[in-house]
């Protein structure tokens, strides 16, 4: 087999191996004569059509036995006109179209930026949602996704919830928590006076990782461009942390989130409520009086009416 034969398939067995595939059947010894003899006619041919597309027109023998002898004098006929110069490539379709994203320095304390007007804030999640898409950073990750989640909610939203990561119902829809503990999640909004279509909704990942494992510091820090630059648009005024991995992407603590809730902590001039994300809230039954809590310091904060407790 010849070199690039060689390389390509060592590509392909690379790519295949980024994608779980461990180990592939042996062919057999006819098998691998009949694609060598491919490889090296494909080549010939191919290398055929490139000197004629140039000008350049080589006699070769006319059958494939011949190929394995020693190959006959080469008549090279002048060019008919120069060679065309090829047409530059347009951009990516994950090239930004738009003015640059704001730099969003680590440990700010205000917003980089004057809040954009609605048009404007549309455009700018128009172009990141196509960055997003584009996005081949995670390796593990980009092979095994249906759908990268973006966000969904008004780009205005006073309130900002943000999750850790989609689970495969989200992977599916393309939505951020829709599957089990999305539907826990919109029980406790309407129980704290707020609903699903007036809040923005948000992960730290944009993709899901293998088996819904926790996301790694790496992933999250990929993903950190996307979800800074959304927060920054948006500019809401509270933002609600579901989880341990939301708190290490919005506020960059490792600090356990029973040890960070039950007060208000600051990004960017936002105020930062942490609680348990509901997925936990169901595995763990106990945990959902402590995120009743931190959903009524919230209430009290945006001046909603605390309902009373229910009579056992």
């Amino acid at each position: 087999m010849n070199s690039w034969a060689s390389q390509a398939a060592k590509q392909l067995f690379q790519s295949w191996a980024r994608c779980g595939v461990t180990h592939v059947p042996r062919p057999s010894e006819a098998g691998v004569r009949d694609a060598e003899k491919w490889v090296d006619q494909w080549s010939v041919d191919s290398g055929v059509e490139a000197a004629k597309n140039l000008g350049v027109h080589p006699s070769l023998p006319s059958n494939n036995d011949a190929l394995a002898q020693p190959s006959s004098e080469i008549k090279v006929a002048a060019p008919a006109q120069p060679a065309t110069v090829p047409t530059p490539l347009p951009p990516a379709a994950h090239q930004r179209t738009t003015a640059p994203l704001p730099n969003l320095p680590a440990g700010q304390t205000t917003w980089s930026e004057r809040p954009l007007e609605l048009a404007a804030r549309v455009e700018r999640f128009r172009v990141l949602q196509e960055e997003v898409a584009a996005c081949r950073k995670c390796t593990e990750i980009v092979c095994r996704r249906q759908k990268t989640v973006f966000g969904v909610g008004p780009t205005n939203a006073r309130i900002v919830m943000f999750g850790e990561a989609p689970g495969a119902d989200e992977d599916r829809a393309g939505e951020p928590f829709v599957g089990a503990a999305g539907q826990l999640m919109d029980k406790i909004l309407v129980a704290s006076g707020l609903s699903r279509e007036e809040v923005y909704i948000m992960n730290a990942l944009r993709c899901r990782p293998p088996n819904n494992r926790t996301p790694t510091e790496a992933e999250v820090e990929n993903c950190r461009p996307f979800f800074e630059t959304q927060l920054e648009t948006i500019q809401p005024e509270y933002i609600v942390c579901w989880g341990a991995v939301a708190v290490r992407a919005v506020l960059r603590s490792t600090e356990s989130v029973g040890r960070l809730r039950g007060k208000f902590h600051n990004y960017r001039g936002a105020k930062v409520m942490v609680t348990y994300h509901p997925a936990y809230l169901l595995r763990n039954p106990d945990a959902k009086r402590l995120t009743w809590d931190d959903m009524k310091m919230l209430m009290r904060e945006l001046g909603i009416p605390i309902p009373p407790p229910k009579r056992a």
